[in-house]
């Protein structure tokens, strides 16, 4: 009943099952296994920027190039500020009591002992950077040399919350926070990294440190988690498929073998070639009587 599975027809319903669910299935554990890891790190990044907010400030060139371990440590340097290059950072916001609220950063760059600037965020302003009544009332840095503490935060790029990397922007703004960002706009080396100051001058507010990138339960993270659902669901369609088909295939060599026709198809030729062996009987039947009642009528 079964050999139609022996056709090749059903030898590339069969490869491509047998190939198909194993894909699905490794795929789906592995969209599964980056949601877990994004939910360790992120585990991991919480613990660690706990931590960073009770231990003693490192030096910066101990902790760099920023990754997912340093990224929110906090970093000391020495140096002095360049007043004359004070940028503002339009459109980020932050959170409080009242919820989120739009304003501006105050990066100044830190010319250190070392001869590298480091972009240093020094606060959050409400407001517009574009306004010049919000713009007076950003502080002065500093002046002489300074020890700076924040915490250590990896060059912003496209993908960042907040980021305008379209360009465009008036003289004294800034869009990303990056060395290649500022690379054009001052006259010396910068750092691959910036910091955030946990102590501010008033009216500035602090900005906490972000996670690091792909340490976060963010949108990627619930987008592998939605790809593992869809990958599983692709194998349990493959065997519900492979079923059906085999199912219908199965019923129909049943029908055949006892001589039902499907609906809208012609008797199978097992019922045809006994009819023709019926009529057959029956002509040499009607045959052999009218040959035997020839001759009485010729007597």
């Amino acid at each position: 009943m079964y050999r139609f599975l022996l056709t090749p027809r059903w030898w590339g319903i069969n490869v491509f099952a047998l190939l198909a669910i194993p894909l699905c299935l490794f795929m789906g554990s592995w969209q599964l296994s980056r949601f877990e890891d994004r939910v360790n790190t992120h585990q991991q990044q919480e613990d660690r920027s706990a931590r960073a907010k009770t231990e003693a400030a490192r030096p910066l060139a101990g902790l760099l190039p920023v990754d997912t371990v340093t990224s929110g440590r906090q970093a000391s340097a020495r140096g002095h500020y360049d007043t004359g290059h004070q940028l503002l950072v339009p459109d980020r916001t932050l959170k409080d009591k009242h919820g989120l609220q739009q304003g501006f950063y105050v990066l100044d760059l830190l010319r250190t002992d070392g001869g590298k600037a480091l972009p240093v965020v020094r606060g959050w302003l409400p407001g517009d950077a574009g306004s010049k009544a919000d713009r007076a009332k950003v502080p002065a840095p500093p002046k002489g040399e300074v020890t700076v503490t924040g915490a250590l935060q990896a060059s912003e790029n496209q993908g960042t919350d907040g980021v305008q990397a379209g360009g465009g922007l008036p003289q004294g703004q800034l869009g990303m926070i990056s060395a290649a960002s500022l690379v054009n706009i001052v006259p010396y080396e910068v750092y691959d990294a910036w910091i955030t100051l946990t102590d501010t001058q008033a009216p500035l507010r602090a900005v906490p440190p972000a996670a690091a990138e792909g340490s976060g339960l963010d949108l990627k993270a619930f987008q592998n988690l939605g790809y593992t659902g869809e990958w599983f669901v692709f194998a349990g369609f493959v065997v519900f498929m492979w079923f059906r088909l085999f199912r219908r295939d199965a019923e129909a060599a049943k029908d055949a073998a006892l001589g039902i026709a499907a609906e809208g198809e012609p008797m199978p030729e097992r019922g045809a070639a006994q009819g023709e062996e019926r009529g057959a009987g029956q002509g040499e039947e009607r045959g052999a009587g009218q040959g035997e009642a020839a001759p009485a009528r010729r007597g």
